[in-house]
C-alpha cells in the first residue's frame, strides 16, 4: 500500500477543530513563488499549482522510468499547501486578494535529493511541454506553531484565526508572523469538487513565548 503522509502524520495534516500547539520539524517541498489573486482564472497562482503537480507526479512516477531514486517508495502525493503574506499587513487581509504574495508548495518525501529534484523539473518540462523552471527545492523548519482545522469557505478563516489568537494568548504565547515565518494553509479539499461550507483547511501560524 502506498505511503500516505496525511494518514502517517495525522498530527500535521488532520488536527482537531480547536487550536493546538505543535513544534514542526524540517520538511522539504516543491515550491513556486508568486503574487496576485488566487481566484484569477488562468492567473499566476493557477499556473503555479500546475507546475507543482507536474513536478510532483514526475517524481511519484519516476520508478516506472530510467531515473531511479535511491530509497524510493510508492506514496500518495501530499496535499497542496500555501504560505501567504501581504505588504504592510500583519496576518492576512482577505478583502484584498490581489495584494497576496504566496509560496505554493507540495511536500517532498525525504528520499528526494536536490539532484533528483533538478531531474524532475527538467523531465516535467519536457514531458508536459510546459516551463517548470519556476519550481524550487525548499527546505523549511517551521518550529513552534499553533494550528487547527478550519471547515468552511476561505473567507471565513478569520473566525478560526481569532480562536487561535485567543488560545495562544491564554497559554502565554504570541504570534510570530515575520518575513520568514508566515500564515500557512494546507488544503485537504478540492474546491472544484467540494461545497464551500464543507471545505477543510489546516490553518497554521508561527508563535513564540510571550515576553
Amino acid at each position: 500500500m502506498a505511503f500516505d503522509f496525511k494518514k502517517e502524520y495525522k498530527e500535521f495534516y488532520l488536527p482537531p477543530q480547536k487550536p493546538q500547539i505543535m513544534d514542526l520539524p524540517a520538511m522539504n517541498y516543491i515550491a513556486v513563488q508568486g503574487q496576485g489573486d488566487p481566484n484569477e482564472e488562468g492567473g499566476a497562482y493557477q499556473q503555479a499549482v500546475g507546475v507543482l503537480y507536474a513536478v510532483a507526479y514526475t517524481i511519484k512516477m519516476s520508478y516506472k522510468g530510467s531515473h531511479k531514486i535511491e530509497g524510493f517508495f510508492e506514496y500518495v502525493v501530499p496535499p497542496l499547501e500555501g504560505f501567504w503574506w501581504q505588504e504592510g499587513v500583519a496576518g492576512v487581509n482577505y478583502t484584498n486578494k490581489s495584494g497576496f504574495h504566496w509560496t505554493s508548495v507540495i511536500r517532498l518525501p525525504d528520499f528526494v535529493t536536490p539532484e533528483d529534484f533538478r531531474w524532475a523539473v527538467g523531465e516535467a518540462s519536457r514531458k508536459k511541454k510546459m516551463d517548470c523552471s519556476s519550481a524550487q527545492f525548499l527546505s523549511l523548519t517551521e518550529g513552534l506553531c499553533v494550528q487547527m482545522l478550519h471547515i468552511g469557505p476561505y473567507d471565513t478563516e478569520p473566525a478560526s484565526v481569532a480562536l487561535m489568537d485567543d488560545f495562544i494568548t491564554a497559554n502565554g504565547y504570541e504570534n510570530d508572523l515575520t518575513a520568514t515565518r508566515l500564515h500557512h494553509e494546507i488544503y485537504l479539499s478540492d474546491p472544484r469538487r467540494t461545497a464551500p461550507e464543507k471545505q477543510k483547511t489546516v490553518l497554521r501560524h508561527p508563535i513564540k513565548k510571550r515576553q
